[in-house]
């Protein structure tokens, strides 16, 4: 589970260091502050939630970043930890009001489960994203009808405009990752995803050159894992790793299930699978091979 971030120092080192990441990076950064300033001063959760008229678990959701803030809870809980009327107070609070503006996802959150929201928010942070996909190609390099066609095995039952909608989203999220300053997109794809024609022979081709198109963005690398390379690390499916440019912000390793997700950020939960992540791209093709191989299955189509 997303867990308190960052290391020990003082409160005015993390407010110079900020330089900003989006609502839900900022969150968390805030709620990782409040947790050292508590256990600096010997402060229980229990003793904090009795000073903003809340419970432990509040102040657990808080410290973790799952909640947006109320600019009088910080406030009489920068009181409780010591933090007097001064400027790193005044900008803590004025961070506050910052991680409790409304993400550009914020109109889709009729179609994002909580759990998702969380993702899209980090990604929207993120300045390096690795990701290892096996059934599909990854959301971020998707074409329209390709999201379409992946959606709709989703969602069968949704209307079409709820459909238009989660293809907006998504290709929105991709709007970020092509863009002149975006972050650093790593994706390995499995050829077992190329092989899959979801939408039909048209669409896969329009996927296919969509792909190679990318390929000549320089701040994105696609490798694919060949069938001829047998088995290979990743043997517990997809998943992605986040990194950020904020220094307290550890390496977050996303795995998506049918109606849940699981976010890993201690370091011995993520370096297992940064390991993986470096092996696959050495036994992958090479990015040059990768994109041969793309042309070569764009002829055969």
């Amino acid at each position: 589970m997303i867990s308190a971030l960052g290391h020990d120092g003082a409160a005015d080192g993390f407010i110079n260091s900020y330089t900003g990441g989006g609502p839900t990076a900022l969150r968390i950064l805030l709620g990782a502050q409040l947790r050292r300033l508590r256990t600096a001063k010997g402060i229980t959760r229990e003793a904090a939630g009795e000073a903003i008229r809340a419970s432990h678990a509040k102040i657990s959701r808080l410290e973790l970043g799952r909640v947006g803030f109320k600019v009088r809870d910080v406030a009489d809980l920068l009181t409780l930890y010591g933090v007097g009327e001064t400027d790193e107070r005044a900008t803590f609070l004025l961070l506050v009001e910052q991680a409790n503006a409304p993400g550009w996802w914020h109109k889709y959150s009729d179609l994002l489960p909580t759990w998702f929201e969380l993702y899209v928010g980090l990604e929207e942070a993120a300045s390096v994203i690795r990701t290892y996909e096996i059934q599909f190609v990854p959301g971020l390099v998707q074409t329209e009808d390709y999201a379409r066609s992946v959606i709709m095995l989703g969602h069968s039952g949704a209307s079409a405009e709820e459909i238009e909608r989660r293809i907006s989203l998504r290709m929105t999220r991709q709007k970020r990752i092509v863009s002149s300053d975006g972050p650093r997109l790593w994706a390995l794809l499995d050829e077992a995803a190329l092989r899959r024609a979801l939408g039909g022979p048209k669409v896969m081709r329009a996927q296919v050159e969509r792909l190679i198109e990318l390929g000549d963005c320089p701040n994105i690398s696609l490798q694919v894992v060949p069938f001829g390379h047998g088995g290979h690390a990743a043997a517990g499916g997809p998943f992605t790793i986040l990194r950020f440019d904020e220094r307290e912000l550890p390496d977050v390793v996303y795995m998506e299930q049918l109606t849940s997700a699981l976010y890993l950020d201690k370091r011995d939960e993520t370096d297992p699978y940064m390991k993986v992540m470096d092996r696959l791209c050495v036994e992958a093709s090479t990015v040059a091979e990768s994109r041969r191989f793309l042309t070569k299955l764009l002829d055969e189509m």
